[in-house]
């Protein structure tokens, strides 16, 4: 009994072979009998559309990736706006010792306890345009607006003028040091940055910093670390990268240093 089954079993396996098998030729002729495949390969060997089309997207990713060219860093001296809030006292000198290092010239503007709304009600960031003709501009504004409510309707209006100040000039605004999650700053200036051709936004929240007293600004050490950072990220990142060569100088001073006070207008 046992070997009557095992032969059932052995004739279904020859029969569903030589069916597969016949199953890859269009026509297949016994005699005065022609047989038409059963089209059951294609059907098993098929690639699906819908995975061909993921295939196909790889593919063309992948072209694109090779296709892409490295930014051409611009090696022209630059005239250099810094403007922002008190984070500019770490941030500025190292950055005025890439720009003794690198030919260019640094003009700060630092404007204590200032946020968006203060430089967007404001026509100074204008008028420093007008009177030093920068030919990049680089911003450090939102630690003073980290735990603002509702900040996308109570900001954006000024986060968009400041850009429209900005006009055509390259840029890069660099976002502040978060030592809690905001409520939205980076969101929207980010937003409202990657909107303009010729702007950068660099995210600096999720970075380490040793903090000073005050557990909210990084110590000058920190800072300098911060600014290189922001330095190697600009070859491959910035929308205009200009020449950032790392100076052997710790720091530098400015060509000029402009303070506001917070009540100023």
């Amino acid at each position: 009994m046992r070997k009557n089954y095992l032969e059932f079993w052995l004739i279904l396996l020859v029969s569903f072979v030589l069916f597969f098998a016949l199953s890859a030729f269009d026509t297949f002729k016994i005699g005065n009998f022609e047989l038409k495949t059963s089209g059951m390969l294609d059907r098993l060997l098929r690639v699906p559309e819908n995975l061909k089309a993921v295939e196909d997207s790889a593919i063309a990713v992948q072209a694109d990736t090779v296709d892409v060219k490295p930014k051409v860093i611009d090696e022209t001296p630059q005239i250099i706006l810094f403007v922002g809030d008190s984070m500019l006292e770490g941030l500025s000198p190292r950055l005025a010792a890439y720009a003794a290092e690198n030919g260019h010239t640094l003009y700060s503007v630092i404007w204590y306890s200032s946020t968006s709304e203060v430089w967007g009600n404001s026509t100074k960031l204008a008028d420093y345009i007008t009177k030093y003709k920068p030919t990049y501009v680089f911003v450090s504004l939102g630690a003073n607006e980290l735990f603002v409510r509702d900040i996308a309707n109570k900001r954006d209006k000024y986060v968009k003028n400041i850009l429209s100040q900005i006009g055509d000039i390259p840029f890069v605004w660099i976002g502040p040091p978060n030592w809690k999650p905001d409520t939205g700053i980076n969101d929207l200036v980010a937003k409202n940055v990657l909107r303009c051709k010729n702007g950068s936004f660099f995210l600096s929240n999720g970075m380490q910093f040793d903090r000073a007293k005050d557990g909210a600004h990084p110590t000058r050490k920190s800072a300098r670390a911060w600014m290189d950072s922001v330095a190697r990220w600009m070859p491959e990142n910035a929308a205009h990268p200009i020449k950032m060569s790392k100076p052997e100088a710790q720091t530098a001073k400015p060509a000029r240093v402009f303070m506001h006070q917070p009540n100023e207008k």
